[in-house]
């Protein structure tokens, strides 16, 4: 007798891939942003290879946070590996090497087959688990994924062949600066009008962190990949992450890069939002002998999902019978949706609006800036970039979106500072209650320039400094001032930031008089492990005064969100979006506001300036410490 079709109704979710630096993940969002299942994989590194000898013995374990499920996912050498509750992989080939390796001090690579392995097991487990909840009686609808998105860390430059699709080279990642001598000698050979000439188009500084010194060095110094470049017979194929991803994820082998991405390359003119000839003559590139990706927005059809041949890639592992049956229920789904990453959490945070701005608290700091359709070439030391690029949408909403960009070296790591080397915490979530206990830092200022000093003083000499300590000092004055150190940097660029908006550095003590749109600065959105503690959160709304709410992102993976939109977003038909527009976003994902996850300023605004200005006097004595030394 044949199985009765369901009749439920289906409900749409959106499926992302998320690539970051040190993990990958999928995860599946319904309208409101809730995740209906996610997987995740840290990546093996070659700092933790086991010796040879004993790694036949090895068991690697990941934790998922899926529903217990026992669907074999890979196999090798006839091993089945499945993914459940507790994975236990006794397989030395299950990754076949790290996904990240380290060769040489300052070098960091990505295997990139590795990278899309990874990518394809964390959607098939996210698959496994949406089969498991659609099988649930009790569920009244049925979820169906309608569209893609990808979110992946910026700059990772990747070059393969068009040939067999195999990279030529292991993935230099934004982290590497073996292209240090390279940039050092173009600052030395370009001056100083030319300079600002590269800035105004790119929005960037000549620097280590951008695409175009990775793919020159490769070039000078990879064999395989000059010869390629040399005979300039279109086998050789160059792109960031995103565009390795949907080039083997698409049934169509597209060949393509957002505009958040490519703006991240030093190739891209960011007012045709294509790529330059006299930049890539700078960098020594003939187009003619490389095939670069075009450039797309970040929400609209790049090609239809196709799974993979990882064994054609050289990947060891066989991808199961039963693997690929699971991804092909999701076959002809379109990819639609593409932010790097830190655009992405800006589009998850919901900042959509001109004075907008987010802040994600990690190791570091990286602060996001809202410009709207202007392009804002910084005078104060941030960068400009894309924010995203949603063209389905109406009126300026469809027009590219900038953003500023800021930097701090030091937020995180000042916690596990102070819980590792000065042992006054035993836990990283003990620091909220520590600085708690006092009412203030006690005239302590705590200057956390352990490598220098980012945006927007940028001083590389600057060094770790505390102010002000007394015998009445203890450590929760010391604990209280290293959570003011982070927050004082974030209103600097923040000022610094509104300055080149055309707003006055003091608009945070002048925007009370300040109304509506003509306010420089709306919100902050904040996300990240420091953002957890409602304590820092608190002393970030008092540092920054009673005209900015600082705003907990209810949604914990922003990144991804961030994607998931752009794809819901990409459908020419509004009836046929995920989200009709960016207001019917806000409207479903955001809700009322949240009073647990909204901060405002407490501080009465003469203690406020008067610590700020004992900040700039900090800041003016730790500058500058190693340069007579």
């Amino acid at each position: 007798m044949p199985r009765r079709q369901s009749t439920a109704p289906t409900q749409p979710v959106v499926g992302t891939i998320d690539i970051g630096t040190t993990s990958a993940r999928a995860i599946l969002f319904s309208q409101e942003g809730i995740e209906i299942a996610k997987h995740q994989i840290e990546y093996s590194t070659s700092a933790s290879e086991a010796p040879a000898e004993s790694k036949n013995k090895e068991q690697f374990r990941r934790r998922s946070s899926l529903m217990r499920h026992n669907e074999p996912i890979f196999t090798s050498e006839g091993i089945a590996i499945s993914i459940s509750d507790d994975v236990e992989i006794e397989n030395n080939r299950a990754s076949v090497g790290p996904t990240l390796r380290f060769p040489q001090p300052g070098w960091s690579e990505c295997m990139p087959v590795h990278v899309l392995a990874n990518a394809v097991q964390c959607l098939v487990a996210c698959l496994i688990t949406l089969r498991k909840v659609n099988q649930n009686p009790d569920l009244k609808i049925k979820y169906k994924v309608k569209a893609l998105g990808i979110a992946n860390m910026r700059e990772t430059t990747i070059v393969w062949s068009k040939r067999t699709g195999k990279p030529l080279s292991n993935g230099i990642t934004w982290t590497d600066t073996r292209t240090a001598e390279i940039v050092q000698h173009l600052e030395k050979m370009t001056d100083d009008d030319r300079k600002e000439e590269l800035k105004q188009k790119t929005g960037l500084p000549l620097s280590t962190y951008f695409s175009a010194a990775k793919l020159r060095w490769l070039l000078d110094n990879d064999d395989t990949i000059r010869e390629e470049y040399e005979k300039g017979d279109g086998n050789l194929m160059f792109g960031t992450v995103d565009t390795w991803l949907i080039y083997h994820l698409s049934k169509e082998r597209s060949f393509v890069s957002d505009v958040t991405n490519a703006s991240r390359t030093y190739f891209m003119d960011l007012e045709t939002k294509d790529y330059d000839d006299d930049l890539l003559d700078f960098w020594g590139i003939d187009p003619t002998k490389i095939c670069l990706p075009k450039i797309v927005s970040s929400s609209e059809h790049y090609g239809s999902f196709a799974a993979p041949n990882l064994s054609n890639l050289g990947f060891h592992n066989k991808i199961t019978p039963e693997a690929y049956e699971i991804l092909k229920t999701i076959t002809g789904v379109p990819i639609c949706g593409c932010l790097g990453d830190q655009s992405a959490s800006l589009v998850g945070q919901l900042a959509f609006r001109a004075g907008s701005a987010k802040c994600t608290y990690g190791t570091g700091c990286f602060l996001l800036y809202n410009t709207g359709t202007r392009k804002l070439i910084s005078d104060h030391g941030t960068l400009t970039t894309l924010g995203f690029w949603f063209p389905t949408l109406e009126g300026d909403d469809a027009q590219p979106h900038y953003a500023l960009e800021g930097s701090i070296a030091v937020a995180g790591s000042i916690i596990q500072w102070l819980r590792d080397n000065l042992k006054l915490i035993e836990n990283a979530k003990d620091i909220g209650p520590l600085a708690s206990q006092v009412d203030n830092s006690g005239g302590v200022v705590f200057i956390p320039a352990f490598s220098g000093m980012y945006a927007p003083y940028w001083d590389g000499g600057a060094r770790g400094t505390i102010f002000g300590m007394t015998q009445y000092t203890s450590s929760s004055h010391i604990a209280r001032a290293a959570l003011e150190g982070v927050c004082f940097q974030v209103r600097a660029i923040l000022r610094a930031m509104a300055s080149d908006a055309g707003g006055s550095e003091d608009f945070l003590e002048e925007a009370s008089s300040i109304q509506g749109s003509k306010r420089p600065l709306s919100k902050l959105a904040v996300d990240g492990g420091m953002s957890k503690a409602d304590e820092v959160l608190q002393i970030q709304a008092d540092i920054l005064g009673p005209c900015v709410d600082v705003k907990r992102a209810k949604i914990s993976e922003c990144t991804a969100l961030g994607a998931a939109i752009a794809a819901g977003l990409s459908f020419k038909n509004p009836e046929d979006r995920i989200w009709k527009d960016l207001n019917d976003v806000i409207e479903k994902i955001d809700g009322p506001t949240d009073a647990q996850n909204s901060f405002k300023a407490k501080l009465p605004d003469n203690d406020r300036r008067t610590m700020w200005k004992r900040w700039e006097n900090a800041v003016s004595r730790a500058k500058g410490w190693l340069d007579d030394v």
